[in-house]
């Protein structure tokens, strides 16, 4: 991780749009919005591993089962051999993800930033 990423990890921001972001973190946001889209999910997510690859998922609420985006895009990383994050994502109305949530992320990548973006793509903030 670079020095600007590990920087990221530890500051909140807020920044306009994607667009001011560089275009590996843009995917992300682009992936959790479009899984987000397909299913009709109140949220989608997206994270990057150490090798670049990418997963996304939306939350999950079954009688038996109840997943946050997050959650899912994480253990679907994890299920692929994932070793570590450099970034995830979540597109939300809400204003933050929930603390289970961050500790999901910080669980398989410590320093990974986790982007929050309003349904339309619109960075809030990154935690």
């Amino acid at each position: 991780m670079t020095g600007t990423a590990a920087s990221a990890a530890c500051d909140t921001r807020t920044l306009g749009d994607v667009s001011e972001l560089n275009p590996e973190d843009a995917k992300i946001i682009t992936l959790a919005r479009a899984a987000r889209a397909r299913s009709g999910a109140p949220e989608g997510a997206a994270v990057r591993d150490e090798t670049g690859r990418t997963y996304a998922g939306t939350s999950v609420d079954l009688p038996s089962l109840k997943l946050s985006a997050l959650q899912v895009a994480v253990a679907m990383a994890v299920s692929s051999g994932a070793g570590d994050l450099e970034a995830a994502a979540v597109v939300t109305a809400a204003d933050a993800p929930a603390p289970s949530d961050l500790t999901t992320v910080r669980d398989l990548g410590a320093k990974a930033p986790v982007l929050v973006a309003g349904p339309d793509g619109s960075l809030k903030t990154t935690l």
